[in-house]
This record gives structure tokens, C-alpha cells and sequence, in this order.
């Protein structure tokens, strides 16, 4: 398993490179080749081509959801070297999230070689933007999502190891203001500051966030103006917004959308949107966390949940109603920072935890039981 992490993290694959991230895919397709798996590649024009690959047969699925791209930029291998140092291994995209990709590579592996199933296929899917929003990836996620039983998310589990059966959603907005350009020390009174505006907006922003529900609303770059002495004709807000119920998503959404100028020589124009939904603690993730639970004490493992603020992929699927389980990849820390490392002895627990819950949800499957 660390040879094969060493190996992934050393192809880098930043999601806004394409040649980058196809060459990543060619190595996963090889590998999940010679791993057993019957690889598709799904083009795309402008990300990396995502990779899916079968392991075993059967009218059931499990599908294992992961992401080869990072956040890093090429040539960040040389600030932050791959470093093994017996307990951890280090290197830009480590944790998120080429560790799960190895580890679900081994559990479908033993799934087939073991044959540890009896009528339930196993599908990895592995996509190459994620970190940007899986635009190019989303209806591949979510047809693939109909298709199965579960869905298991190799991305990171919780510092302590905890698995995630709840994540924020996500919204994405930006709002453009313009104004009156005019000289700010001639004849100010004939301009409309767009600048000016987006403050006051900034303002009625803060006042949409709700803290105690998990709402957030965060107004993260203000760009507007040309020089100091004219009167600005245009600003842009970039807002990320975080939800924890789709109840919260309609109103916020329709809140920002409903904006209005309060000088009305401006004008306002909002784009954008939720981009993820949120994953709730529906009745069906709790169960799919009771199996992956009882799987855990069977290895010696007490398993425990948690939720996080960010999103991933598996927003999508669990919005789709189909029983979705996140965080089962690499334990560690640092992700998306120069510390980013995952815990070198999670790697092979990880692994058997997610070929036994397959295994647990194959024989549940076959008697009904859900």
C-alpha cells in the first residue's frame, strides 16, 4: 500500500491541469487493470477524464466514490517531497485523497480474489474535479449513484478516525454591483459608487448567517474600482455560503437572489447558486454507519461519527435518498495544508473495513434486510 501511494503522489494531478490529471488516470486505469478491475475512462474536454472500474458481477452495487485530483499545483512536490517516516507518510495529496484510492483498490481486490460476495458488483469511481466543484463529474456520480445499494466515500475520515455521516452543503455566489463612474474630487455627486454599495451588501450578507442552525455566509474576495479619484463603476462579491438542511438551502438561496440596492442609481446582479446539497444523518446513513459500526468491533475497532463544514462528492449521493457513508479513506491531517500527511497503520484497517461492510451489505442485500 505505500508503495502504491508513493507512486500516485508522485504523478501529480491539480484539477485545473488536464494533461496532469489524464496522466494520473492513465496510471489508475493501469493499475486498477492489474488489480482486476474492467476499466472505462469517461472523457472530458476540459478536466481530467474520470475513471471507473468494475470489480465482480451481479444485479447489486456498491459504489465506491473517491477523487485523483488536488489542490496543489505542479511541481509542489518540490516544497513538500513524499517523506516516510514510519509512522507517517507525507506528500501533497496524501490524505486528500490518493489514500483512499488505495484503499478501495485493495478492498475491491480482496472483495474478487477472496470472493467475498455473492451477487453484488463492486464499482470505483474516480473523478478529476472535485476540488472544484465536480462540475464535469456530477451526472456520472449521480447516474452511477441510482444504479447501487450504497455508496461508500474514500474521502478522509476525521482526525480521530471518526467516519462522516454529516456534511454542510455548499453555495457558490457572485454579485455583481454597478455604479456611476464620475471624478471623486470635481463632481462626486454625479457618480454612484459600486464599491460603496457592495458594502452596504456586505452588511446584509452578515445578516443572513445563522450560526446556531450551521448556516454560514462568507464573503470571501471584494474586487471593484480603477483608481482612487474616480468614483467606482464596478465591484464583485465572491460569497460561499454553507448549509446543514436543504430546508436552509431554499432560504438562503432565495434570500441573495432577492438583493436589492439600497442606493438606486446601482445595480445588482447575482449568479451562481447551491452547488452541493447537504448530506443529512438520514435513517438510511445511520444504518449504513450501524453495519460499517458492527464491521469495526469485528476488527477490534470502536468506529464513531462525526460531521464536518466541508462537502465532497457524497453530498450529491446521499441527497439522492441512496445510503451513503463518507470519510472511510486515510486517517491523518493537514489536508490542503503543507503538513498533509495520513497515518501509515489506518491504511490496511481502512481497507478491511471497507471490503467487510461491502461484504455485510452484500449479505444484507441478498435477505432484504435495510
Amino acid at each position: 500500500m505505500i508503495d502504491t501511494l508513493r507512486h500516485l503522489v508522485s504523478i501529480e494531478s491539480p484539477s485545473t491541469d488536464k494533461a496532469a490529471a489524464d496522466q494520473c488516470g492513465g496510471a489508475l486505469s493501469a493499475l486498477l487493470e492489474r488489480h482486476g478491475g474492467r476499466v472505462t475512462r469517461l472523457p472530458r474536454p476540459s478536466t481530467g477524464d474520470h475513471v471507473l472500474a468494475e470489480f465482480g458481477c451481479g444485479r447489486r452495487q456498491v459504489l465506491l466514490l473517491g477523487h485523483f485530483d488536488t489542490v496543489w499545483p505542479l511541481g509542489q512536490l518540490g516544497q513538500m517531497p513524499i517523506v516516510v517516516d514510519g509512522e507517517r507518510f507525507h506528500g501533497p495529496g496524501a490524505l486528500d485523497m490518493k489514500a483512499g484510492i488505495v484503499i478501495a483498490i485493495l478492498a475491491a481486490r480482496a472483495l474478487t480474489e477472496l470472493d467475498l460476495v455473492d451477487g453484488t458488483r463492486t464499482v470505483l469511481l474516480l473523478t478529476s474535479d472535485e476540488e472544484t466543484g465536480s462540475h464535469s463529474s456530477r451526472d456520472a456520480i449521480e447516474d452511477e449513484a441510482r444504479r447501487s445499494d450504497a455508496v461508500l466515500v474514500l474521502e478522509p475520515g476525521l482526525a480521530d478516525g471518526s467516519v462522516k455521516t454529516g456534511r454542510k452543503g455548499v453555495g457558490e455566489f457572485t454579485i455583481d454591483v454597478d455604479g456611476v463612474a464620475a471624478h471623486a474630487g470635481v463632481d462626486p455627486g454625479s457618480g454612484a459608487s459600486a464599491i460603496h454599495e457592495a458594502a452596504r451588501q456586505v452588511l446584509v450578507l452578515d445578516g443572513l448567517r445563522a450560526p446556531e442552525r450551521g448556516l454560514s455566509v462568507n464573503v470571501g474576495v471584494i474586487e471593484g474600482g480603477t483608481r482612487s479619484n474616480v468614483i467606482a463603476a464596478h465591484a464583485r462579491l465572491d460569497v460561499d455560503v454553507r448549509i446543514s438542511s436543504m430546508d436552509d438551502a431554499a432560504r438562503i438561496e432565495h434570500a441573495i437572489r432577492q438583493l436589492r440596492p439600497v442606493d438606486d442609481r446601482t445595480a445588482i446582479r447575482v449568479t451562481g447558486g447551491i452547488n452541493r446539497p447537504p448530506m443529512e444523518r438520514t435513517p438510511r446513513v445511520a444504518w449504513l454507519f450501524e453495519l460499517a459500526k458492527e464491521v469495526a468491533s469485528g476488527l477490534g475497532v470502536a468506529l464513531t461519527e462525526g460531521s464536518t463544514g466541508g462537502a465532497s462528492d457524497g453530498n450529491f449521493t446521499a441527497a439522492l435518498g441512496v445510503p451513503t457513508l463518507d470519510g472511510l479513506g486515510g486517517v491523518g491531517d493537514g489536508a490542503h495544508a503543507l503538513h498533509e500527511h495520513v497515518l501509515i497503520e489506518s491504511l490496511p484497517t481502512r481497507a478491511a473495513l471497507v471490503a467487510g461492510l461491502v461484504q455485510r451489505l452484500d449479505t444484507c442485500l441478498a435477505h432484504g434486510t435495510r
